[in-house]
């Protein structure tokens, strides 16, 4: 079912819609330096197939999994002049002294590169391929244009067309929707149905949605590098939102995808402190205290303390003061001359302190009304913490407010 020209080609309509600039330098064999990134079963390798059966040059693919530094002196050795394409299929799998190898050839334009990946190039290539490419994304695929393709699988001469397919209701649409946008899976699934769908009686092929789901049992998850980034952004900023679905959503998913679940403790933990802090200091407790009650009990009960964690920092008040004050105290420290420590606050659990004058009216706030007592303890008279009207961040920022007027009185 590969596409042979623009006309079998599903999807991607924002890359190659007619007039757009990608398919103009197809179709006029302009062919620049490309990157094709996105997900698997998207087209990359179809669009580098129609790029080859278009263009008037010398063609030449690799595949970095199995390719090395002498397949690409063999491609060198093998082009016949300056106006040759490379396509490398998986071109992340180039380590750097591989893809620092594809470099003298692009710079001096003995080849044209074209490559596919499912990482992001701007993480999985050296800056030099990169910045000498010019990068598309590709999307998942629609389901609409699924069900298109797998209708064309059925019916075409290419595909199924010489068999007697009879589909139920919403078994095409269920195959397009539980492959999320690949289109290889969408035409894997329906080939195993297909398989296992001939009614004896009859010779007929029968793929209805029940047997669909049958053949199928338990879907799975694509879940790469780029995803799992993108996935743990997603968990924590809605944690930071206060979404709680959006977050227990995002928790299921790295769960089901076999993300290591101390690494989602570790995350809700820092959560915890940087986005709630002190708006709500048992946020802390509890994620803590969830991240060790999983190390105790493991999986899959240990789903369950993460999941109370992930909605209680979601479902709390939201403060970052605490993140901000130490951020800015570091800043401080690296920039500006670094204060003494004063006399009165010097230690003095060593014998001849008091000879050095270390500790010397030092004030103990615990004998003085409400533990507390007006004194310097800094020399400059800086504030870095700036407590938010945030749940209990209220009490502590009256507080403060009240004694740090005192102070500077």
């Amino acid at each position: 079912m590969q596409p042979e020209d623009f006309g079998d080609f599903v999807g991607q309509s924002h890359l190659v819609a007619p007039n757009s600039p990608l398919r103009r330098l197809i179709e006029e064999d302009k062919i620049v330096s490309l990157i094709l990134y996105g997900p698997p079963g998207t087209g990359k390798t179809a669009l580098a197939r129609i790029i080859a059966n278009r263009t008037r040059r010398a063609f030449i693919s690799l595949n970095a999994v199995t390719a090395g530094i002498k397949d690409i002196r063999d491609a060198v050795s093998a082009s016949r002049s300056e106006k040759t394409i490379l396509f490398v299929d998986e071109i992340h799998r180039f380590n750097r002294i591989q893809q620092d190898a594809l470099l003298p050839y692009i710079e001096t334009g003995r080849f044209t590169l074209i490559g596919a990946s499912t990482h992001n190039p701007f993480f999985a290539l050296v800056p030099a391929l990169s910045s000498r490419s010019i990068i598309f994304q590709f999307r998942p695929i629609a389901t609409e244009d699924l069900v298109m393709l797998l209708l064309r699988a059925i019916r075409g001469k290419k595909g199924l067309g010489a068999y007697d397919i009879v589909t139920g209701d919403g078994a095409l649409e269920y195959i397009a929707s539980v492959a999320e946008g690949d289109a290889r899976r969408a035409l894997n699934i329906l080939e195993l149905s297909f398989f296992s769908s001939l009614d004896d009686k009859t010779g007929r092929y029968f793929i209805t949605l029940d047997h669909v789901k049958n053949v199928l049992q338990n879907k799975s998850l694509y879940y790469d590098e780029d995803d799992h980034y993108d996935t743990v952004s997603a968990f924590i900023k809605s944690m930071r939102g206060t979404d709680p679905d959006a977050a227990i959503y995002w928790f299921a998913k790295m769960i089901e995808a076999g993300e290591d679940p101390m690494f989602i403790a570790r995350r809700i933990v820092i959560c915890a402190a940087e986005d709630v802090g002190n708006a709500d200091p048992n946020a802390l407790v509890v994620a803590v205290s969830a991240m060790n009650a999983f190390d105790r009990i493991g999986m899959p009960e240990g789903r369950i303390p993460l999941a109370q964690a992930v909605i209680y920092v979601a479902c709390a008040p939201k403060s970052n003061a605490s993140y901000l004050a130490v951020d800015r105290a570091l800043e401080d420290v690296r920039r500006e001359p670094l204060q003494r420590v004063p006399d009165h606050l010097k230690d003095t659990s060593y014998k001849g302190a008091d000879r050095l004058g270390s500790g010397k009216g030092y004030i103990y706030p615990h004998n003085f009304e409400s533990h507390y007592i007006k004194q310097d303890y800094m020399p400059g008279l800086k504030t870095f913490y700036t407590p938010s009207s945030q749940g209990y961040e209220r009490i502590i920022k009256a507080r403060l407010q009240k004694r740090r007027t005192a102070s500077h009185e």
